[in-house]
């Protein structure tokens, strides 16, 4: 529906085609012979830097001896300044661990977040803060779903409004995608926000699916308040709910025509997986489900009802009773409960944790070590997230998950300060954010099978996705696009004194967006960008701020570190 807007002319566009391929080698994003290389900073190192002085090389270029703009002979004293470092106290740069915990459980660490967990006596303090939700003012995410009205609307009249024509329900669907994505750039509750995706993910209703949209938003927040509670309490609900029965057709599922679809993902996707389950105990399943029914493309009514729920003995996996009583609402939650503390859903439930939270392949003897504090503690998900952050497993693997699209997205807005406000027009940056996560290849709730979208390094870690992230970088950080419905940091504020010298703005920058000091790496890959030498000394009127700003900005963002998390 929309594209990034680049003011820039086809010229220009192909010598920025260019300069990322040039920048991509460089920062060792691209490994001869792989594909694409998201994790790997260590294979820039073992690059050799080139030599000569072909059509893009530059020399280091002193003040007053070329380079861009004019640069007069510099005093000793002005000299000096600019190769001062004072402008690392400015910056709160956390220690590795510190980063790795809270980069993990955030939509990206900025400097007023390393200043939150400073504030809070590191990491492991500010993790617990973030375990009790409740305790932390966040007034002004609660507000934002106030900027798309239509969220607030019930079944019966988002319904009505999508067959007037008034406010179709898929125009709803987006603005919740945009409310979701809006929360994750501003909310202080960032543990929250991660664990109420994942939980989305994991019981996945997607937003295109036809009817559930009437129960959708509602079905989100309920998932947000289990999200650091018990599995027990989410599924019970979860299952029980109207957008789910839809989804997966519990809705219409009664004792004359059971329907298998609920009973089998229940089973399959949500508690103990494949191997664990045969036929008979899908048929079964779907009985105990009977009875919880909706109205569809009627009235929108949720109820439960008796005479549609079918009884007689029910056998699931060790879970059996006699289903005596056509009102099957406590046998519903009491199989629930069976499935969410069966050893095989604490085990999948686990590694599917240490998957999104670890790496890909978390080690055997880390899951057995959480399915056991998962089962000790009837379910409850924050004794689990202690243990994993505790964990040698966890401490070991830094830099080893890539960030969706999702993540990167939110995570560069978050970086590069960009504040959307209430949007008035679709071209508004909170309107537009929808359109940029897509380019990268995935929206929020957007996967349409039933599993949840891939939270695995390879299905992000593509060309494609590398080079749509390196665009929507560029658009953010030239502030083209979207241009509209936010404030953005003036390209000259991201210089932290009056004068400084390009390598110290380079590591000025990467303190500020990636929370590290700049690598010699990433040093040569931002002089290799913008043209520029490493002692030629930047000021306000300086081509770079002027006009190259962008580039620089989008180099330290193109970086494996930005990308991953």
């Amino acid at each position: 529906m929309h594209s990034p807007a680049d003011p820039t002319t086809l010229d220009a566009v192909a010598s920025r085609r260019a300069v990322l391929t040039r920048v991509a080698a460089t920062a060792g994003l691209v490994v001869a012979g792989s594909g694409v290389d998201l994790l790997s900073p260590a294979a820039a190192a073992r690059r050799p830097e080139r030599h000569g002085r072909g059509k893009h090389h530059h020399r280091d270029r002193e003040p007053g001896k070329g380079g861009h703009g004019k640069h007069p002979r510099k005093s000793k004293k002005a000299g000096k300044r600019a190769r001062s470092t004072a402008y690392r106290k400015k910056t709160v740069v956390l220690a590795t661990a510190d980063r790795h915990l809270v980069g993990r459980f955030s939509y990206g660490v900025t400097p007023a977040l390393a200043k939150q967990v400073e504030k809070a006596g590191g990491a492991r303090a500010w993790f617990e803060r973030q375990l009790e939700p409740a305790s932390i003012p966040d007034g002004y995410a609660d507000g934002l779903k106030a900027w798309w009205p239509g969220l607030a609307n019930g079944p019966q009249l988002l319904w009505a409004n999508t067959q007037s024509g008034v406010e179709p329900g898929w125009e709803v669907m987006q603005d919740l995608q945009r409310w979701v994505l809006m929360r994750r750039i501003h909310s202080q509750r960032q543990v929250l926000e991660v664990m109420t995706e994942f939980w989305e993910n994991h019981l996945h209703v997607p937003v295109n699916g036809d009817g559930s949209f009437t129960y959708r938003v509602d079905y989100g927040e309920l998932v947000r308040r289990h999200a650091l509670g018990s599995f027990v309490d989410l599924l019970t609900d979860a299952v029980t709910h109207p957008a789910l029965g839809i989804f997966l057709d519990n809705a219409v599922s009664t004792r004359r025509a059971p329907n298998e679809n609920l009973g089998r993902e229940l089973l399959e996707l949500h508690t103990v997986g494949r191997g664990n389950y045969d036929e008979s105990d899908v048929k079964d399943s779907a009985r105990i489900l009977t009875g919880w029914r909706v109205d569809t493309y009627k009235t929108w009514s949720a109820t439960y009802v008796p005479t549609d729920h079918a009884t007689g003995p029910v056998s699931v996996m060790g879970f059996s009773d006699a289903n005596a009583s056509s009102d099957g609402r406590d046998l519903t939650r009491r199989y629930l409960r069976y499935l969410a503390l069966h050893p095989a859903t604490a085990q999948r439930i686990c590694r599917k944790l240490a998957v999104k939270l670890v790496r890909d392949e978390p080690p055997q003897t880390l899951v057995d070590q959480l399915a056991a504090v998962y089962l000790a503690n009837d379910g409850r998900v924050v004794p689990v997230l202690r243990a994993l952050v505790g964990s040698s497993a966890f401490a070991g693997s830094v830099g080893a998950k890539v960030r969706d699209p999702g993540e990167d997205v939110v995570a560069t807005y978050r970086v590069l300060g960009i504040r959307p406000s209430r949007p008035t027009r679709d071209e508004d940056a909170a309107n537009a954010i929808l359109w940029q996560v897509g380019s990268l290849g995935a929206l929020p709730f957007g996967w349409a099978r039933p599993d949840g979208a891939p939270i695995d390094n390879a299905s992000w870690a593509t060309t494609s996705r590398m080079l749509a992230a390196f665009d929507v970088h560029y658009s953010l950080s030239g502030q083209w696009w979207p241009s509209t419905g936010a404030t953005f940091t003036s390209h000259s504020r991201w210089l932290p004194q009056r004068q400084i010298r390009f390598d110290r703005l380079v590591d000025h920058l990467s303190r500020q967006l990636l929370q590290r000091p700049a690598s010699p790496t990433m040093l040569t890959a931002c002089r290799e960008a913008v043209g520029v030498g490493r002692k030629t000394v930047i000021t306000r009127k300086h081509d770079l701020v002027k006009w190259g700003m962008p580039r620089l900005l989008t180099t330290l963002l193109d970086s494996p570190t930005h990308m991953s998390r």
